[in-house]
């Protein structure tokens, strides 16, 4: 009986610790602890934008992957790397942020009480809306792109990440 009760205090203190490590990483943790998000890390690190992110806010921040910017046309990524594009490049990932801490529940019951669409205001200052198709939510940008949340509520300690399938557009 001790040595059941000792193996299960040692696995609750096992599962704390791992709650309390999960939280104490910040949003550009959570992306650079993905395989997937690589090209995001080094456009946050390049538009100088990784102290605001780790920063208390909450935040939300829609993430696209790696794929999603192999969609974008051949070279826009280099050339939004270049230290002379920084502010194009600051404008864009901003665009995929938003004050507060929107979980998946937060989102969908936005969509439900906006009659099948919620506009929610981005860092950037524009708009994204935020709809639901085929039991998915997509989000519209400015200029009529559609981009598929494909992974919700990846936790950090000052905010919430959702991965995207494609870059939204200011």
């Amino acid at each position: 009986m001790k040595k059941q009760m000792k193996s299960g205090l040692v696995a609750v203190a096992l599962l704390f610790a791992g709650a309390v490590s999960a939280q104490s990483s910040d949003i550009v943790d959570v992306a650079i602890s993905s395989k997937d998000h690589t090209t995001l890390v080094a456009a946050v690190k390049a538009a100088d934008l990784v102290t605001t992110l780790k920063s208390k806010g909450p935040f939300t921040v829609f993430a696209p992957t790696n794929s999603a910017f192999d969609k974008l046309p051949k070279g826009t990524v280099e050339n939004l790397l270049k230290p002379e594009n920084k502010a194009d490049l600051a404008k864009l990932l901003t665009y995929h942020v938003v004050a507060g801490n929107l979980k998946a529940s937060d989102v969908l019951a936005a969509i439900k009480a906006g009659n099948g669409k919620a506009v929610v205001k981005t860092v950037q200052g524009e708009n994204l809306t935020a709809t639901l198709e085929n039991g998915k939510v997509v989000l519209t940008d400015a200029k009529g792109g559609k981009a598929t949340v494909v992974a919700t509520d990846l936790a950090a300690s000052n905010g919430v990440v959702h991965v995207i399938d494609t870059v939204v557009m200011p």
